[in-house]
């Protein structure tokens, strides 16, 4: 179907882990699934995609790690302590080995990362990536024969939770910048729309008697806009938007989207 129709592009997104299909608008999309059952005899549900939001901390912690497993024959040590520290929004996650005096032996220490990593990938609020941090292994203790690249991980897992749980855990999410082109008349109620989008207006421009809005505002409440705007400018409204930033989603609404998530894994 994509060799016929080149405008068509189908992209799993990596956060999400959703299989997204672009077109030109839902009456496109309509007509690919009808087109689906009727060659293929597949039946394709379509539903709005998931907003990918992420995970940080906004203060610093400390906290340690320890699993230790005695059955029989040889344990299982690893022992660590980490420093996790907030980084600029945007930069991502840095691991730093401050380790002294062989307390924790090197050949163990990307074993603790790896568990950092997976425990970031596993979220602290609601399941979603934590992002911009900076953790540091600073302190720790290993036992010569129980120690192993797997207890360490499991260590530095047990660490970065619990710490992270005590840094101030928020949620972010994506905020897209959008350019809206509307006619002068509907200008006002198109701006209206967008601040009920929880949107910021930054900027408006003439253009041969339309309006050029350029504003921010999230992925979340952008779902659907297309048809809002056609219906609030009688189908002469035109917007483009890219993704821009992560910003802290406003507690009240981070309070809804952290309890939808419990109630979905709870039901998994």
């Amino acid at each position: 179907i994509i060799e016929e129709d080149p405008v068509l592009k189908v992209i799993r997104d990596p956060d999400t882990k959703e299989e997204l299909v672009y077109g030109l608008g839902d009456i496109h999309l309509d007509v690919l699934v009808d087109k689906m059952k009727r060659k293929f005899g597949v039946e394709a549900t379509l539903s709005v995609p998931k907003v990918p939001y992420k995970e940080t901390i906004k203060k610093s912690t400390k906290a340690e790690g320890k699993y230790k497993r005695q059955s029989g024959g040889r344990g299982q040590y690893g022992h660590a302590w980490l420093e996790i520290e907030p980084l600029p929004r945007g930069q991502g996650f840095e691991f730093v080995d401050k380790i002294v005096g062989g307390v924790i032996p090197k050949n163990y220490i990307p074993a603790v990362e790896k568990g950092v990593q997976e425990a970031m990938q596993e979220g602290i609020l609601a399941g979603y990536q934590v992002v911009d941090v900076k953790v540091t292994v600073f302190d720790g203790s290993f036992h010569p024969v129980d120690s192993s690249d797997m207890a360490f991980k499991i260590a530095g897992s047990m660490a970065f939770k619990k710490g992270a749980q005590e840094a101030n855990p928020v949620l972010l999410e994506p905020i897209m910048k959008i350019e809206v082109l509307v006619p002068e008349e509907n200008m006002g109620d198109v701006i209206g729309d967008l601040n009920s989008r929880r949107g910021k207006i930054l900027g408006m421009e003439p253009q041969n008697g339309y309006q050029k809005i350029q504003a921010l505002a999230p992925l979340a409440e952008l779902f659907r806009y297309s048809v809002d705007l056609r219906s609030i400018t009688q189908g002469r409204g035109s917007f483009s938007m890219k993704f821009d930033h992560y910003e802290e989603v406003p507690s009240q609404i981070a309070e809804a989207i952290i309890e939808k998530a419990r109630k979905e894994r709870e039901e998994d």
